[in-house]
């Protein structure tokens, strides 16, 4: 599988796990506020890393990490994924895999594979909102739809995530969002950071506070709702 970048070590992006992550290349969606920017819209200008230095640091570090996240980019654009899945899950390590829930065929595959211990899906916005949050116009959430359905009811350990702008997410989106997932499900929201970046600019976060309140909100859906990296 080709991969355009390679952190070594993280205690934050698998929970439960001490891991490593590799990013993929290239995305089917252009969100302004992304802040892998780089990787989705010009992945060749980034080295690659080699699947066999991957497996050397966790031969290396065999009684250390215990995960490893694949993340991009969009990981389920990559065709040989599960078999680099399933090369890592014969190395003995639980997998992780960040996807934005377009490819849902492909997300089954792997999970009923046995090929992920744990997916991060990625909800853009509330479903009217999609096509101007992705950055198309066109864009159809009944891909989107089946993700949510799927990983609700697989058994799989999964959380969901939003990334809130103040130019694409209201109080009012958010709690949509929730209605959407349940009460039971793990949701996270995460302000946005300009990364310095993104794919469109003049795009600003909330204050701490401002999370704090849009949390609480919609916590009243989904009590176990938490904020990250705030």
């Amino acid at each position: 599988m080709i991969i355009h970048g390679f952190q070594k070590l993280t205690l934050l992006d698998f929970p439960t796990k001490t891991a490593c992550t590799v990013f993929t290349g290239g995305c089917n969606l252009r969100c302004p506020f992304c802040h892998n920017a780089g990787l989705v819209l010009s992945p060749g200008k980034y080295p690659t890393v080699s699947e066999d230095e991957v497996f050397a640091l966790l031969e290396k570090r065999k009684n250390t990490i215990d995960g490893v996240c694949i993340t991009g980019g969009e990981p389920m654009l990559m065709k040989d994924l599960p078999e680099f899945a399933a090369k890592l899950k014969e190395r003995g390590v639980a997998v992780k895999i960040d996807t934005n829930g377009t490819f849902p065929r492909e997300l089954k595959y792997i999970v009923r594979n046995g090929l992920a211990d744990y997916i991060a899906m990625d909800i853009k916005n509330c479903f009217e909102k999609y096509p101007e949050t992705v950055g198309r116009p066109d864009f159809d959430t009944a891909p989107v739809r089946e993700s949510i359905d799927f990983l609700k009811s697989c058994g799989i350990g999964h959380e969901f995530r939003t990334t809130v702008c103040r130019n694409f997410h209201t109080e009012e989106d958010l709690i949509k969002i929730a209605h959407c997932l349940g009460a039971g499900e793990n949701y996270f929201l995460q302000n946005f950071k300009d990364s310095g970046e993104l794919i469109s600019g003049g795009i600003s976060g909330y204050t701490p506070s401002e999370m704090e309140a849009l949390v609480s909100a919609v916590k009243k859906i989904i009590p176990g709702a938490s904020l990250r990296g705030v």
